[in-house]
């Protein structure tokens, strides 16, 4: 196993133990946009576990590193990307903004929120992404503001297509600690999940806007 897919499993293991993700293939959750899913998943749960907290911050760090090099600002996607944003910035000494879903309606009507200086390359965090809609409104603030946006990183991805499609239409690179399969494949080779839930998860991964539960 690389050290990559090693990352994967790992975030997959610690997620599932803290039921940070929760896996309902019979019983499935229902979305805000009305999908019926067999997963739910709240990262910010993690931060209520040091160990798992310290990981994922210092995992993030790592990536940043590696896949983008000497960066000058961490930007966190609001809500839940402000508080592992604050600790990767504080990992990696580095200045800190957010990023709100819309402007303030009163004072400065702010959408960002930190020091902005034009030019400087950033490093977005989000905690989850699904179509990356919203993580990419947050990348295109920054833009807009004169910010060098170099890529995002998130704990995790449920790997749809049109999340790649997005990111690759708005030229942005990303990258997540983990991600569905790597889910998947852990929670079935260690128990969380029997072989024929594994099939409906699949299935769900498939076609999520019209996948309905089945009986197993």
């Amino acid at each position: 196993m690389n050290h990559k897919s090693e990352i994967e499993q790992k975030v997959a293991e610690f997620l599932l133990q803290i039921k940070a993700i929760k896996l309902q293939p019979s019983k499935p959750f229902t979305w805000a946009s009305g999908w019926k899913s067999p997963i739910y998943c709240d990262n910010r749960i993690s931060l209520s576990h040091p160990t798992v907290r310290t990981y994922i911050r210092q995992k993030l760090s790592e990536v940043i590193q590696e896949e983008f090099g000497s960066i000058g600002m961490i930007a966190g996607v609001a809500t839940a990307g402000i508080p592992q944003g604050v600790l990767v910035a504080q990992d990696l000494g580095l200045p800190f903004a957010y990023v709100r879903s819309s402007a303030k309606d009163h004072g400065r009507q702010n959408m960002i929120e930190g020091e902005i200086i034009e030019g400087q390359r950033v490093v977005v965090i989000e905690d989850l992404i699904s179509t990356g809609k919203s993580s990419l409104k947050a990348v295109e603030a920054l833009r807009e503001a004169g910010c060098d946006v170099v890529g995002l990183v998130a704990i995790f991805s449920y790997g749809f297509d049109v999340a790649d499609e997005n990111f690759k239409a708005s030229k942005c690179r990303y990258t997540t600690l983990s991600n569905y399969s790597a889910l998947i494949k852990y929670a079935s080779e260690n128990g969380f999940i029997h072989h024929e839930e594994e099939d409906l998860l699949r299935d769900w991964r498939r076609d999520p806007a019209n996948w309905e539960p089945k009986t197993v």
